[in-house]
């Protein structure tokens, strides 16, 4: 156990550099172990939309030269309406983010190991101790921390993560240019992050245009082929042609180009965690997973499991007999449960009943926001049951019944 430190965190994305990060400020010997190797990075891995909020780069000391663009507005469009609220946002360059992460957590001394694909727990009396990666290397630690995303090596085999295929969204995006984010007859997108809500484009899911500044965007789209695809999509279309299919007729794509080379593709899962610790371990970001299921917001969410996940581990090491027993590490748990996502289970459940709706209560969900005004839809957003109640028709009888019974069906 000569190569041994304090943390351990497998995985070098926005919540593993970030808990490295604050691990190193607080003085403990931490490395990270990346699959992907250094002189690519991340290019595998670069594959959020990175939409934020004004919140995240203050609160995590996020700097302007990541940013690719500045947003006021958050747009929310059916397929014949939109509402408009105010909300200061961020679109960033994800590469140039997550490169800015292990950079700063390596000033304040994190080790990072690249080209170092994790493979499997190491245990001990059925406890992790270590982690062997890249074949057959092996790397010790006091914790272990997997954040490797929906793949959860290290997770899945301790049977702290269950992550459910039918759960999966999927999504792509293409950088594009020459796009008219002010068309007549829709929301004006400059400096905005617009979503759509369209069975026709993202059948139980949702599309999107970030403005990145001029005629340039973010335009992509993401769904779960679960009950609401089944009722609205197609399944001999690939999401490759749903996307295809909404650049052809909307008419604000009409001289848009895709930019070479700048194509994501991504996936994350939209469900309850199964648990987030056990001895010596948590996991964090999308292994939980951790994603916002209503908007898909991911990046906030990941960054402030990796800061719980830090005070989790610097509470159990700091002890002149440091504990980190389950039911020390339990004190993740509990931070996850009460800031990180504390109406995750609301949350999930908005959204389940969301994408069961048609197109056509979509257009009458924009008209209510309108005529309600803002604040009706930041009390929504935030779980409240008479903004929701207010959000309610007596048509939405069937649609509700329709959720209860798939809800007590799982």
């Amino acid at each position: 156990m000569s190569d041994h430190y304090d943390v351990v965190v497998a995985g070098a994305g926005p919540a593993g550099a970030q808990c490295a990060r604050d691990l190193a400020q607080r003085g403990y010997e931490v490395v990270v172990l990346e699959a992907e190797a250094e002189d690519e990075f991340p290019r595998q891995s670069n594959k959020s939309t990175a939409g934020t909020f004004a919140s995240m780069m203050g609160a995590f000391g996020i700097p302007d030269d990541v940013v690719m663009n500045y947003t006021d507005e958050v747009v929310l469009e059916s397929p014949n309406n939109y509402f408009t609220q105010n909300q200061p946002g961020a679109v960033l360059e994800f590469a140039d983010f997550k490169r800015y992460l292990v950079k700063d957590s390596r000033d304040d001394g994190a080790e990072y190991r690249f080209g170092a694909r994790v493979n499997n727990p190491i245990t001990e009396n059925g406890e992790i101790v270590g982690v062997q990666y890249a074949g057959n290397e092996e790397v010790y630690g006091d914790i272990v921390v997997d954040a490797t995303g929906p793949a959860a090596p290290l997770a899945k085999k301790l049977g702290v993560c269950d992550l459910k295929r039918g759960n999966q969204a999927i999504g792509i995006e293409w950088e594009m240019e020459g796009i008219d984010v002010d068309h007549e007859g829709y929301a004006d997108l400059r400096d905005a992050m617009m979503l759509r809500l369209d069975h026709e484009y993202a059948p139980g899911g949702y599309s999107w245009i970030f403005h990145t500044g001029e005629d340039t965007a973010k335009v992509g789209l993401c769904y779960i082929k679960n009950e609401s695809f089944r009722q609205f999509g197609d399944d001999s279309m690939s999401i490759d042609d749903y996307l295809d299919h909404w650049l052809d007729t909307d008419p604000r794509f009409e001289n848009a180009e895709r930019l070479e080379g700048k194509q994501h593709r991504g996936s994350a899962h939209i469900q309850m965690p199964a648990s987030l610790s056990t001895d010596n371990f948590m996991a964090i970001g999308d292994t939980v997973p951790t994603i916002d299921p209503l908007w898909g917001e991911g990046i906030q969410k990941c960054m402030e499991s990796a800061r719980a996940a830090a005070i989790t581990a610097d509470r159990c090491l700091m002890a002149s007999e440091p504990d980190t027993s389950a039911s020390e590490m339990s004190i993740y748990d509990d931070l996850w449960h009460s800031r990180v996502a504390p109406d995750a289970r609301t949350r999930l459940a908005m959204t389940q009943l969301l994408y069961l709706a048609s197109n056509d209560r979509y257009d009458t969900l924009m008209r209510d926001l309108n005529s309600a005004g803002e604040d009706m839809l930041s009390k929504a957003n935030v779980g409240s049951k008479r903004a929701l109640a207010k959000l309610f028709h007596v048509g939405d009888l069937p649609l509700l019944a329709r959720f209860a019974k798939e809800r007590l069906a799982e």
